[in-house]
């Protein structure tokens, strides 16, 4: 009772008490309320607003703060972020409201990239459901949870395009294409923030990271970005955009530099770009300490890239205090002025004003929807569900999959029964033990119909400091003391008795996401020997690849039966992995990146231009004068789009309602589509096109429509696309936004290699 008397006196005094004289213009109650406390507000306090430090309980990255508690008494800190118990956060937001000046309340952070306690699928697997229902779905259930636990704001979605799968932070990403990109943004967006951010089970999203983070020089995070503007416009921007349409609330300044400045201080960027070209009127984040990395980049001292970055349109700085402790300095030697402060410090409150803090600031905390709606059955079942959605079935030889429930089947590998890895990487606020590793998966799954018998089979690398660099977060495979040997032949004692052996392979879970760049995309050379040993045996294999990149597993697709992709499932990975493989579920993932055959054809994507001489046979064979390897042929081992089904999909011809288009009219696409196998399936059918001649040099085909549909054996539909001008739009040289009359290329299919094509003409 206590605390609530206290928040209702502070809304009267906030809503009352504040008032100094009448406007002349009219504002709303936001503006109203916001101008009359910012009037209240010392420079200290202003600043303080714009300070965001990490909590003494959840340290990531180079810095740590102290003192935070005396921080907040005397006004000088804005939120929190990555505090996981409604107790502290209620203890630490009391301070605020009750013990300083003011009374503003804190918002509180937390990395919740693909759910809280519930975990889904790493967010590159949720892509590969392209599913925009369930992927929204997935964002609600964080919201309720993160929510229900104190939370009130996010950073995520991240929707950097990513075409170098070296980077390890491709697992966080949307995949390679900016359309299935920025449907996916907007997902994210809509499911986090709901219809209502003054509701209690919504939060405030963060899209990140503002901008191009995904294409840095040789894969290696944090490196530079170099590319030109028609690029960014065409490729890069879209899912970023996407976001601001959808109404995200934050947006969070990348690491990297774009034309030479580090996106922190880049006025062009945050200013230029984001809110006058986008319209955002949100507040922008800093990355963790990314002011002070400036100083690294070359921009000048801590006072200095303070500067720049509040100049350059940043509001908010994490970690880094160089706006707490310098921008004070710099108002008196002239360098900024009070109404840059003032503007920072005005979007962090009414972001505050629209979470509904001002009139509640404890409105998160409410410790019965905290015992009973995180981590609740229910969600359990959805995140089962997506993960299974997500799985791509990349090869099966001879229907290897699904399997039978009945006989002895080995299950080995050091991704077998390790709950702490399902989850993947960035599940902060997950409990790792209560994820379902595959073994107890397959054991519920077959219960007494079968026997499963198991064996480790290796570690994860024969490198014990590599594995250590590959299993932080609590996330440890538990190295075994045993010989190489010793783990082999228990695992060949486990696979002779066996009818079917069963490999689960790959990454770990820290092996890809922040500061995970790999040169070497293979799976680690000790699992490879296991499998090699495994193959030997002449028994049916189905490797189940762990990953959360793109990997080169060129060798494994030529000489294993069935291979699934399973990613990182989250806490119900198990669960869902033995789903697809006993056929509970019919998998209909489809990649959202480009499979290289090796590495050395990285950046490898499907949307390329052709060059002036482009290969022109597709059987591998090397052309002299052509783009193309020595060593290497050009098509990737998987293409964008791809995964295959339990049962099989025959396309009829396209077919298009008219051969010519003007800029107001339309045309519709038609395709049949049949189930020709004997399961019934879903079929994700993907439209790409083609603009053959223009201004500037266009892509061999970019994806513009898709569509998730659902046959019974032996059903067939008519799927149908609607082409608008809008859809043959793309960025020229001068950054105009336009579609050129001419001809076009549609092409629909099964993957981004159908070659069942129509054409038509866009005239003016």
């Amino acid at each position: 009772m206590k605390l609530r008397t206290t928040v209702l006196t502070f809304s009267l005094i906030a809503l009352t008490g504040f008032a100094q004289k009448k406007k002349t213009t009219t504002q709303t109650p936001k503006e109203k309320f916001v101008n009359e406390l910012l009037a209240k507000m010392t420079l200290d306090e202003k600043i303080g607003q714009l300070n965001l430090p990490g909590s003494d309980d959840f340290v990531t990255g180079q810095a740590k703060n102290t003192n935070v508690a005396q921080k907040i008494r005397d006004g000088k800190v804005g939120g929190l972020f990555n505090i996981k118990s409604l107790q502290k956060i209620k203890d630490v937001q009391k301070i605020a409201v009750e013990n300083s000046r003011l009374k503003i309340p804190l918002l509180f952070g937390m990395d919740v990239i693909h759910g809280y306690e519930t975990t889904f699928p790493i967010p590159l697997a949720m892509s590969c459901s392209w599913d925009m229902n369930l992927i929204e779905r997935s964002a609600r259930i964080a919201a309720i949870e993160a929510s229900a636990d104190g939370i009130c704001w996010t950073f995520s979605p991240m929707v950097d395009i990513c075409r170098d799968p070296r980077w390890g932070r491709i697992a966080e990403g949307v995949g390679e294409d900016p359309y299935l990109g920025s449907l996916i943004s907007k997902a994210m967006v809509k499911g986090y923030q709901g219809k209502d951010l003054t509701a209690d089970n919504t939060i405030m999203a963060c899209v990140k990271h503002f901008a191009l983070y995904g294409a840095p020089e040789a894969g290696r995070d944090y490196n530079t970005v170099d590319m030109s503007r028609i690029r960014m416009y065409n490729d890069y921007f879209p899912p970023y955009k996407a976001a601001v349409d959808a109404g995200v609330g934050s947006v969070m300044a990348s690491f990297n530099e774009i034309d030479g400045v580090p996106a922190t201080g880049n006025r062009w960027l945050m200013t230029d770009v984001l809110r006058k070209q986008w319209k955002f009127n949100g507040f922008v984040v800093t990355d963790y300490t990314g002011i002070n990395e400036m100083t690294d980049h070359g921009m000048g001292d801590l006072q200095e890239c303070s500067k720049l970055a509040l100049k350059a349109g940043i509001d908010m700085d994490m970690v880094g205090e160089g706006f707490l402790t310098t921008l004070k300095k710099s108002l008196a030697e002239g360098k900024i002025t009070t109404a840059d402060i003032d503007a920072a410090a005005k979007r962090i409150l009414e972001a505050k004003y629209d979470l509904g803090l001002f009139q509640d600031p404890y409105k998160y905390l409410n410790e019965t929807r905290q015992k009973t709606e995180i981590y609740t059955t229910a969600h359990r079942v959805e995140a089962r569900n997506l993960a299974a959605q997500s799985m791509v079935l990349l090869k099966n030889d001879n229907q290897v999959l699904p399997l039978k429930k009945s006989g002895t089947i080995a299950l080995i590998g050091p991704l077998a029964n390790n709950a702490e890895n399902m989850a993947g990487t960035w599940s902060v606020a997950t409990v790792q033990k209560n994820s379902i590793p595959v073994l107890k998966g397959f054991e519920d799954a077959v219960g007494s119909s079968a026997k499963i018998v198991y064996a480790k089979g290796s570690n994860l690398d024969d490198d014990p400091v590599f594995e250590d660099n590959a299993t932080m977060f609590s996330k440890s495979l538990n190295r075994d003391s045993r010989t190489k040997q010793e783990m082999l032949d228990e695992a060949l004692t486990v696979a002779k008795q066996s009818d079917v052996i069963v490999l689960a392979l790959g990454e770990s879970a820290e092996m890809s996401g922040e500061c995970s760049s790999r040169t070497n995309l293979e799976i680690p050379q000790a699992q490879k020997d296991l499998l090699k040993e495994m193959l030997q045996l002449g028994k049916p294999v189905v490797l189940l690849l762990f990953n959360g990149r793109p990997m080169v597993i060129t060798e494994e697709s030529a000489k294993v039966p069935a291979i699934l992709d399973v990613w990182f499932g989250g806490s119900e990975a198990g669960h869902a992995i033995a789903d697809v493989v006993f056929g509970a579920v019919n998998p209909s993932g489809k990649l959202s990146t480009t499979f290289p055959r090796s590495v050395g054809q990285i950046p490898i994507f499907y949307a390329h231009k052709n060059t002036g001489r482009p290969l022109h046979n597709t059987e591998g064979k090397f052309e002299k004068f052509r783009s193309n390897y020595l060593d290497e042929r050009n098509e990737p081992l998987y293409p964008f789009g791809y995964g295959l089904s339990y049962t099989t999909f025959t396309y009829g011809k396209a077919t298009l309602s008219a051969p010519k288009m003007n800029a107001k009219g339309k045309i519709t696409v038609s395709v049949p589509v049949t189930n020709t196998g004997n399961y019934d399936g879903k079929e994700v059918v993907q439209l790409y096109i083609r603009d053959v001649v223009g201004s500037v040099t266009r892509p061999v085909r970019e994806l513009k429509g898709f569509q998730k549909i659902e046959l019974k054996k032996g059903e067939t539909q008519t799927v149908t696309f609607e082409i608008t001008e809008n859809d043959l739009k793309f960025y020229n040289n001068a950054l105009e936004f336009k579609a050129e009359p001419g001809k076009f290329e549609v092409y629909v299919g099964t993957n981004s290699d159908t070659q069942n094509k129509v054409e038509f003409e866009l005239i003016r």
